[in-house]
């Protein structure tokens, strides 16, 4: 596996080392020694799927808080996606920083997530799917986030979103979002 950084701290692509024959390739997407190698911790609770039926679909930008911080490890495994961290790490130089990424199952490549940093994606195919590896069970009392289109934020999205949920709709924005150092 080769770890790049993400442009994040502690954010960092994840791209696996496929073994090609004639049937096709094979691939490690996950190994907790070579994470551990790198710096990186992921101990794996939870394993979810994001199903999108249209393109252009908006999810995030979520978050879990403390002390149900999450890490985790995104792969798209079917289309292409946009998908964006944002730092909400207070006391962090990049505080309030974002950093995008194109991810597709074409490349498999992965990104790995760390606590504190919030997570969305922009689906630019119809029928997307990505793999979530994550390293704590979800806890709906610590769920947060930042609302897609805030202002002082200003990701430069490449399309209108055309779906998005009411609970995405309504995030806060990063200026009114209470974050503990």
């Amino acid at each position: 596996m080769r770890f790049t950084d993400a442009g994040l701290p502690g954010a960092y692509l994840v791209e696996e080392e496929r073994n090609l024959d004639e049937r096709g390739w094979f691939a490690r997407t996950f190994d907790i020694d070579e994470f551990r190698a790198a710096g990186l911790e992921l101990t794996v609770a939870q394993s979810s799927v994001s199903w999108n039926v249209r393109r252009h679909t908006l999810r995030g930008l979520h978050l879990q808080l403390a002390p149900h911080e999450e890490r985790k490890l995104v792969r798209c495994t079917r289309g292409t996606v946009f998908d964006v961290l944002v730092d909400l790490r207070v006391g962090e130089q990049t505080f309030g920083r974002w950093v995008a990424h194109r991810l597709d199952a074409a490349s498999s490549r992965g990104l790995y997530v760390p606590p504190g940093v919030a997570h969305g994606f922009l689906t630019l195919e119809d029928d997307t799917e990505l793999q979530y590896q994550i390293s704590v069970p979800y806890e709906p009392s610590a769920a947060s986030g930042v609302r897609w289109d805030d202002t002082d934020l200003a990701i430069a999205w490449p399309a209108e979103p055309q779906v998005i949920s009411e609970r995405d709709r309504s995030l806060p924005e990063l200026r009114s979002l209470r974050l503990v150092e």
